[in-house]
Order: structure tokens, then C-alpha cells, then sequence
């Protein structure tokens, strides 16, 4: 099975009791499909003096874990990334999948230009859109209120017709002349 964490590369630990962890890759052991990561999986080893000379001791050191729990590095755009290959100058280069930075030392200058101009393209991207649509929402907005503020004058409007139609002074006198009609007929009747 070929590996794609090569010697020196920034890897990340995603999977077992070292999980989150980062440090760089120290060796590779691709028949075993291991990795041997700096800091990471530390365990303890009792040594035995052999000889009167020597002293037993306690020492702390790195031991491997499977190359399928860490997870490449990319320099470019600083997250975890799965590994993609790309040909380059008729060479097989390793690639971040994210931003196609290549994760190669050699080919890094080459494609380090391509790929900030790839994650500065989706940063604008996401801003533009940002934009965008905090626009639509602030014209919705003022649409919504133009709607409110049209069918508020069109009721005061439709109020003031009814009101309108009958003036105030006209309505006072007719009642007033229909109570003195009705009191005239009362007292000619007692009368």
C-alpha cells in the first residue's frame, strides 16, 4: 500500500486517544503502514542495568501509530486536507485537496501562487455574497415597509370618506329637530 504522509510533513491526529493532537512526521514505516509522529503516543520504557556500569532507568519515548489517523497538514491554507496527486513538470506531486497547494517542498513555490490566489478568490466569493444578499434584505425590507406605510394612509383615507360624507353640524340638527317633532306631537296629544 502506498502512504501519502511522507517524512517531515505537519500532520494532525483525527482518530484515538491522541486525537486533535499536531507534529511533524519523524519516520515511515510503509509495511507496517505506520508513522512515527513527534510528541505524539509517548510511552514508557523500564531499561535494566546490564552491567555494573550502566543505570536502569525510566525512559519516555515516541512509538507509532497507524497512518490512517493523521491527517496531512497543508502549509498554504493551515487545515487538515486529504491528499490529491497532480502532475507537475512531468512529475507526480502531492497536492492539498482544498486548495491545491502542493505539499511537496520541491514543488511548493510553483503551486504556492496558484493556491492563494484560489483561497483569496473564495474569500472574495464569500464576502461578494455576504454583500449580496445583506443588500436583498435591507430592499425587502423597505419594500415590506413602503407596503405598511401605503395601506396605513389608504385606511385613514377610507375613514375620512365615512366621516366625511355626513357633516357634524348636519347630524346634531336632525336629531334635534326630530326630539322637537316628537315633543310637539306628545303635548298635542295631552292636550
Amino acid at each position: 500500500m502506498k502512504m501519502t504522509v511522507k517524512k517531515g510533513d505537519n500532520v494532525v491526529v483525527i482518530a484515538g486517544k491522541e486525537k486533535g493532537k499536531t507534529g511533524k512526521v519523524l519516520e515511515v514505516f510503509p509495511k507496517d503502514n505506520r508513522v512515527l509522529v513527534d510528541g505524539v503516543n509517548i510511552v514508557t520504557k523500564h531499561k535494566k542495568a546490564r552491567t555494573q556500569q550502566e543505570q536502569s532507568a525510566i525512559i519516555k519515548k515516541t512509538a507509532p501509530i497507524d497512518a490512517s489517523n493523521v491527517m496531512v497538514v497543508c502549509s498554504v491554507c493551515g487545515k487538515a486536507t486529504r491528499v490529491a496527486h497532480k502532475e507537475i513538470d512531468g512529475k507526480k506531486v502531492r497536492v492539498c485537496k482544498k486548495c491545491s497547494a502542493s505539499l511537496d517542498k520541491e514543488y511548493v513555490k510553483q503551486t504556492k501562487k496558484e493556491a492563494k490566489k484560489n483561497v483569496s478568490a473564495d474569500k472574495k466569493d464569500t464576502k461578494e455574497t455576504a454583500k449580496k444578499t445583506t443588500k436583498a434584505a435591507v430592499k425587502e425590507e423597505k419594500v415590506v415597509e413602503e407596503k405598511v406605510a401605503e395601506k396605513k394612509t389608504a385606511t385613514k383615507a377610507t375613514t375620512t370618506k365615512k366621516t366625511t360624507s355626513k357633516p357634524a353640524g348636519e347630524t346634531k340638527k336632525a336629531t334635534t329637530a326630530k326630539t322637537q317633532k316628537s315633543n310637539t306631537k306628545k303635548t298635542s296629544v295631552e292636550g
